[in-house]
């Protein structure tokens, strides 16, 4: 009976201690006795029957308020790709919720003395055959920083997994699992308060871990003396074999990593750009459906979700952005490539900071913006994740964008809130554009130069073809069309073009046939010569940063000043009606005012579209083995004909943007605002650089225009006779006398500038031409005054006196 009673008393513990463990916990204690390596405690001893453990990635066990990893074997030495983001920050802070704080590659390493060493891969340099000596030679000098150092604290007896703290690791400030020092000094956040920061929680997936951690720094500029952040590190297993490279064209724009190779057979290293894209690959079973050119789907397919937080009405036209890219990808032979999919919000095991998902995040920001970044593995480009991010109010800039641009053509446009379906296709274009970033591909702001002005106002043809190639250029609408041009929506929108087709193909075809990437490299090579030879308009125009002025954002045409003639004849249709248009109940003017602002910045991007004419190249990269030049001045006849535009549209005071009906209802500032316009176009045209940019390529290239002929012409435009009109006269007074200031900062730059030392542009012949621009203009001036009356007459003569003043410092000084 005694026995029986004990035995009785055993199972009912034996069960009860069961209901509390897991399975972990269970293996732990049948092994509880197992040896551990000398010095270590006994696995029961560190992860304990308290512990939580979750199985994925590693073994991730917590025990009160430390956590511990489980590394097995097969995870040593594998790169991983470490990406923090913001999960909610301080108001005002700039930084939101979804938005990239730090990316790291790392790997765990087996150390000395019972040590778990963290690497940082440091992918600068690599050897084009590993086998080499030189490849040892490269392996020796190329040591990866250790960042942490983990004791390890015992064994798993069951799997030989090594166990680590990696408490300290999140909770306090590291550079792989924190801010990064630039983030925090830009943020302006200084020490970490321990005693405020804490891990929220950690997570382990099959290809993954995801930390949630709240941390709290000193700050100097916030009224509390500190800022916290919540922020979600995840950690992801990298590829064992990384995806085939594939090397950047300057000719095609895609985002690219780069690095330097090593080649035994070549003489010097070589600077490699590998473009980040997406891996995609056809079903084994399909190869050779895909190699005899029938569309396949993808092993993997591209999905991007969106972010539930997303105002529901909006969802729809995320997504359809999204799927617009298919067509794309059909050029590249991939069907179905990528899709959009709302969030499945009652999967519990899916996270939104999960590394393993794309993400379309909603910002409930005032910032009128929208990105789309891209997490790539460093040593192939392969795109591991993207997480776009749309601001609320991206969908104000649109609406501004569309009632100035499109409001003659569009009535839609002419009112503050856009009916849902407008709203929602300029949502879907963002959408379009900022996916396009997260595949790889760059702006190309040299697209809307290929299609010709006067297509942008042919109904058929730009409602078939769009009004430009690419929608990664920033040519937001069609504001070329005119009213009686009757074109419909679909020719006002930017779309996806034949640019992005041929870019996706570049990128994303898949060439089982060259053995390695350097084979790969020449046919893309060839095939990209062979492309724009058969048509220019694929030519890949860049960031618009350059000096080429057919590459420049928020421009339209191969022609900046018929555009932007057409385009300020819609603006003067635009500012008779912002009265009306922006009329909200209960306003004060804030929208007219806004609106208003809107007019004036258009106005001013046409006449800087124009002005990149001047003194500048065409600039077309070329291979060696392509037929054509790099560098080409743009033609004379382009450069006369903006100097004719801006003494038109700026010379000639644009007062009709500034009405009284509208002055009366807010402060336009006109006086202030057209006279500053016009000086500091004064200073781009009369300063030493254009000038000796000018003088430089009437050296270089035979034809092109000479200094003496550049400020005759701009002389034309400033010195005319008066109309008459006050307020006209009254500019065009102004305007001549700042523009002999303009000639006197040119010649006497020591004296105006406090005797500092002159620059390559001023030490070289334009000021000798400007000399002589002076003493003409000085007879031009004569013959104005000697017809001149009152007033006018008056002005000439005192412009005379300043003239005869710098000619006379000029004659002591020795120019």
């Amino acid at each position: 009976m005694n026995k029986l009673f004990i035995i009785l008393i055993m199972l009912l513990a034996t069960q009860q201690h069961g209901f509390s463990q897991n399975t972990a916990e269970k293996k732990a204690d049948s092994t509880s006795t197992s040896t551990q390596p000398k010095g270590m405690q006994a696995y029961n001893k560190v992860i304990t029957d308290k512990a939580k453990s979750k199985t994925g990635l590693f073994t991730v066990s917590q025990v009160d308020t430390k956590y511990y990893f489980q590394v097995p074997d097969s995870l040593f030495n594998r790169y991983m790709l470490v990406v923090t983001r913001y999960l909610s920050t301080p108001e005002g802070m700039g930084v939101f919720g979804g938005e990239k704080a730090n990316e790291q590659t790392i790997y765990f390493e087996k150390g000395s003395n019972n040590t778990v060493f963290l690497r940082s891969l440091q992918y600068r340099q690599d050897v084009r055959n590993p086998d080499s000596m030189l490849a040892k030679a490269l392996a020796g000098s190329n040591e990866n920083p250790i960042v942490a150092a983990f004791p390890i604290k015992t064994t798993n007896p069951d799997n030989g997994y090594v166990v680590i703290d990696v408490t300290d690791a999140f909770k306090k400030d590291n550079a792989m699992f924190s801010l990064e020092s630039k983030e925090k000094t830009e943020k302006k956040l200084t020490a970490l308060a321990d005693d405020k920061s804490f891990i929220e929680s950690i997570d382990t997936y099959p290809i993954n871990i995801e930390v949630k951690s709240t941390r709290t720094y000193t700050s100097s500029t916030a009224s509390s003396g500190t800022v916290t952040l919540r922020l979600n590190t995840s950690i992801v297993l990298l590829p064992k074999t990384p995806m085939r490279k594939r090397f950047a064209d300057e000719r095609v724009g895609y985002f690219a990593n780069k690095y330097v190779l090593f080649d035994d057979d070549k003489q010097r290293a070589e600077k490699k750009f590998i473009i980040q894209r997406y891996r995609l690959e056809p079903k084994d079973k399909d190869i050779k459906k895909y190699l005899r050119g029938e569309l396949v789907e993808p092993k993997k397919q591209i999905v991007y979700y969106i972010d539930p937080a997303t105002p529901k009405k909006w969802r729809p036209y995320l997504i359809a952005g999204i799927n617009d890219w298919q067509k794309a990808f059909e050029a590249a032979g991939f069907k179905n490539a990528i899709v959009g999919k709302e969030w499945p919000e009652d999967d519990k095991t899916m996270s939104l900071e999960d590394a393993r998902y794309s993400v379309v995040r909603y910002l409930a920001s005032e910032t009128p913006n929208a990105y789309g970044p891209r997490i790539s593995d460093p040593r192939s480009g392969e795109i591991m994740e993207s997480h776009v991010g749309w601001y609320h109010n991206v969908m104000k800039l649109v609406q501004k964008w569309y009632m100035i641009q499109a409001g003659p053509l569009d009535p839609r446009a002419r009112k503050m809130q856009l009916d849902d379906e407008l709203m929602g296709q300029l949502i879907r274009f963002v959408s379009s554009h900022e996916i396009g970033h997260t595949i790889g591909l760059r702006h190309n702001m040299g697209a809307s130069s290929a299609t010709p002005v006067e297509k942008l106002r042919d109904k058929n043809w730009v409602e078939a073809n769009g009004h430009t190639v690419s929608i990664m250029d920033y040519a937001r609408f069609n504001y070329v069309a005119q009213p009686e041009d009757n074109i419909d929506p679909v020719g006002i929108y930017p779309r996806i073009g034949m640019y992005d087709k041929w870019a996706v193909k570049w990128g994303y075809s898949y060439l089982p046939n060259a053995k390695d990437e350097f084979e790969e490299e020449k046919i893309l090579s060839k095939m990209t010569t062979d492309s724009l030879t058969a048509n220019p308009k694929l030519w890949f125009g860049g960031e618009g940063k350059d000096e080429d002025p057919r590459s420049q954002s928020e421009d339209l045409g191969d022609d900046a000043v018929l555009a932007s003639d057409y385009g300020i004849k819609n603006l003067k249709r635009v500012v008779p009606n912002l009265v009306q248009w922006t009329y909200e109940p209960n306003d004060a003017y804030n929208n007219l005012e806004e609106m208003h602002k809107a007019v004036v910045g258009q106005y001013s991007r046409y006449l800087y579209h124009v002005l990149k004419y001047i003194g500048n190249n065409y600039i077309t990269k070329r291979t060696v083995d392509e037929k054509g030049i790099v560098n080409q001045p743009v033609p004379k006849a382009k450069v006369k004909a903006a100097i004719d535009y801006v003494g038109r549209q700026l010379f000639v005071a644009p007062l009709w943007m500034y009405p009284q009906n509208i002055d009366q209802l807010i402060s336009l500032k006109t006086e202030e605002q057209i006279s500053d316009q016009q000086n500091q176009v004064l200073n781009i045209l009369l300063s030493s650089g254009i000038l000796y940019n000018i003088s430089l390529k009437s050296m270089q290239f035979e034809g092109a225009y000479t200094v003496p002929e550049f400020l005759n012409d701009v002389q034309k435009t400033v010195w005319v006779n008066f109309t008459g009109d006050a307020k006209q006269d009254y500019y065009r007074r102004a305007l001549q006398r700042s523009y002999v200031d303009k000639l006197y900062l040119l010649l006497l730059p020591k004296e105006a500038e406090g005797n500092r030392a002159l620059n390559t542009a001023q030490r070289s012949d334009v000021r000798l031409y400007g000399k002589q621009h002076l003493v003409k203009l000085r007879t031009d001036v004569t013959k104005l005054m000697n017809t001149s009356t009152g007033l006018n007459k008056e002005h000439f003569e005192s412009i005379l006196i300043e003239i005869d003043k710098i000619i006379s410092k000029l004659n002591k000084t020795d120019i």
